[in-house]
């Protein structure tokens, strides 16, 4: 039996889950060649001793993506929505401020969080969304935002952070009563070998959906790598994860989570200082990676990093070996 990898992705717009799988592999295959592990990466990835499957859930996002193409559309925004939104960004602002690239970067980003949450105005919901709208535009003009997070919008930006903000409300039901979290991690479920081992990589968002699907999952995963994730976020995200209080899942038998400091998506760093271990004690090991060039929070960008991709390669020829 083939060990299985299954890539999860994140955020952003619908893609083509061919081409999106082929893509990953391409990177892949170049991160292991800076690894030096050009003959295993050619036997692996190209040469089938791998089954590699793409779990895509993007069209999921969409009005009429249910079952039976039936139309379920997102709820409008209303004060509880905002408030998560609001969240979110105040939770990337407070990251970046921790270790801002420079003074001026820093300066940009207290303008952003007093926008977010101006003191003694009064909360309502007109001025809270007025909040969140300003606080969106406030951000996408940081120095640094626009080239490193690759938006090209600050409502592309928006788009892209309200779908974190759908999955973890755990709304959006179909006439099956799940809802669209639930479908979501349908989705991946059903491309992990449910007998044999799965390596798992996951992006952003789907550092998220494919940590919640591994808690239901039985099978062993020998190496679950997520990139870019959001996980570490303090008050937006980890706090709605599921199941609480948060660990790592049970049939993950090593943790690998690569972060860069120019990815605005990416919150706590340090995933082990927040993440408990499961029973065999694996907890999650953070590595910082330093991407050139722009846009640095694509799946892609992660891949073609040596420091990802060798581990990577050496999990999968020891899957196939044993």
């Amino acid at each position: 039996m083939r060990p299985r990898l299954v890539f999860v992705h994140g955020v952003g717009k619908p893609r083509e889950a061919k081409t999106e799988l082929e893509e990953w592999r391409a990177a892949l295959t170049v991160g292991a060649r800076a690894a030096g592990h050009s003959r295993k990466a050619a036997e692996l990835l190209d040469g089938g001793a791998v089954d590699i499957h793409f779990a895509y859930y993007g069209d999921l996002f969409l009005p009429g993506a249910a079952p039976d193409n039936e139309a379920v559309a997102p709820a409008p925004a209303g004060p509880d929505e905002d408030e998560e939104l609001r969240e979110l960004l105040l939770d990337m602002v407070d990251e970046q401020l921790e270790a801002p690239r420079d003074d001026r970067q820093a300066q940009a980003l207290r303008v952003t969080r007093n926008k977010l949450a101006p003191t003694g105005e009064e909360q309502g919901p007109g001025s809270l969304a007025r909040q969140v709208l300003v606080g969106v535009n406030s951000l996408f003009a940081v120095p640094g935002l626009r080239t490193f997070g690759g938006w090209l919008s600050a409502g592309a930006m928006k788009h892209d952070l309200h779908q974190v903000r759908r999955y973890l409300a755990r709304k959006e039901t179909d006439e099956a009563g799940l809802s669209l979290d639930r479908r979501i991690r349908a989705r991946v479920a059903t491309e992990l070998d449910p007998e044999g081992p799965t390596v798992v990589v996951a992006h952003s968002l789907g550092t998220v959906v494919a940590f919640e699907t591994l808690h239901a999952h039985s099978a062993h995963v020998p190496l679950f790598v997520t990139l870019g994730s959001p996980l570490g976020m303090r008050t937006a995200v980890r706090p709605r994860v599921r199941p609480q209080p948060v660990q790592t899942p049970e049939p993950v038998g090593r943790w690998l989570n690569f972060w860069d400091r120019d990815d605005f998506v990416t919150g706590g760093t340090e995933l082990a200082l927040c993440i408990a271990s499961n029973a065999a004690s694996v907890a999650p090991v953070s590595t910082r990676v330093d991407s050139d060039g722009l846009n640095v929070h694509p799946a892609i960008k992660y891949l073609a990093q040596p420091a990802v991709a060798g581990p990577l390669i050496e999990a999968l020829d020891a899957v196939t070996v044993a």
